[in-house]
């Protein structure tokens, strides 16, 4: 909106998925603009990082709030959540104990924290500065690749989706590898960070009006995409942040007459993923709205 009295400037400034903007880079488009007025819009505030914070400067106060729950039926899908727990095979949980205890071993030597606000940051900068450190790192990516994706976890999917055979479904992983490997053994499309711009348009056109039923991605589809068909999301593998979980949830609760939709999240069972799920679930998206499988 042009305002006269600011010499045909804009005078209102709307930011759409406004948690991006205290990036380092994105805050400078608030901090340089003179418009007086400004709205944010998201659906998830919180950062990780705790740089939420920095827009009440940048855009003003929260002024309005609904939660998900609360617009579930009327502007959302009726949905519900489902958790997997599946136990990994006896070659991959040794691998994964051996892995965590090396990893574990070297915190405690140099008296590491993860939790603590620095934590993750000192671990960084030791693990470059010693072959110990080192190969820490690396014990800390396998053990973590080891969990997240357990060969449990597709049979699961094989089952989902003979359990969904007409529904639309999309799949989420944590890494580009899954989704290749997915990709490849069920003949599902994958879409990337690699993916050309004409290729990601064309499917998710053909997973719009039905012609592909499934679709396997890591993060590039956490937000910005618009798939209303979709009403199956299986949540592999993630982060532990709220905000990516609580997108993916979002993915599927475009409303439509008669839809349900339906969020399975398998997580391999006494694993960090384990903690990591009770994590990124405390949300009220998820009160009253899951139930464990065993």
């Amino acid at each position: 909106m042009h305002m006269d009295r600011y010499g045909n400037r804009f005078g209102f400034l709307v930011f759409d998925e406004v948690h991006h903007l205290p990036g380092e880079s994105y805050s400078h488009g608030a901090e340089l603009s003179i418009a007086p007025y400004r709205l944010g819009l998201t659906a998830t505030l919180e950062r990780p990082d705790g740089r939420h914070l920095m827009l009440r400067d940048l855009v003003g106060p929260t002024v309005y709030e609904k939660g998900i729950r609360d617009l579930s039926g009327d502007y959302l899908s009726e949905y519900n959540t489902q958790r997997i727990e599946v136990d990994m095979v006896a070659e991959e949980r040794a691998e994964y104990e051996t892995a965590r205890s090396q990893f574990s071993a070297f915190l405690e030597s140099k008296n590491l924290r993860l939790g603590s606000a620095s934590g993750w940051q000192n671990f960084v900068r030791l693990s470059a500065r010693s072959s110990d450190g080192r190969r820490a790192m690396l014990a800390y990516r396998r053990y973590r690749k080891v969990a997240l994706g357990t060969t449990a976890k597709l049979r699961v999917l094989e089952d989902l989706l003979k359990k969904h055979p007409r529904d639309r479904m999309l799949i989420f992983t944590n890494d580009n590898e899954t989704v290749y490997n997915i990709s490849e053994q069920f003949l599902i499309p994958a879409i990337t960070h690699q993916t050309r711009t004409k290729e990601r348009r064309e499917i998710l056109r053909a997973f719009n009006e039905g012609d592909i039923l499934a679709l396997v991605t890591s993060r590039v589809l956490n937000e910005g995409v618009n798939v209303p068909e979709a009403n199956v999301a299986v949540v592999l593998s993630g982060t532990s942040t709220i905000r990516e979980h609580v997108q993916r949830l979002g993915r599927i609760l475009r409303r439509r007459e008669g839809k349900h939709a339906i969020l399975y999240e398998v997580i391999s069972r006494n694993t960090v993923e384990d903690r990591i799920s009770r994590r990124r679930r405390q949300h009220d998206a998820y009160d009253g709205k899951q139930r464990e499988i065993f």
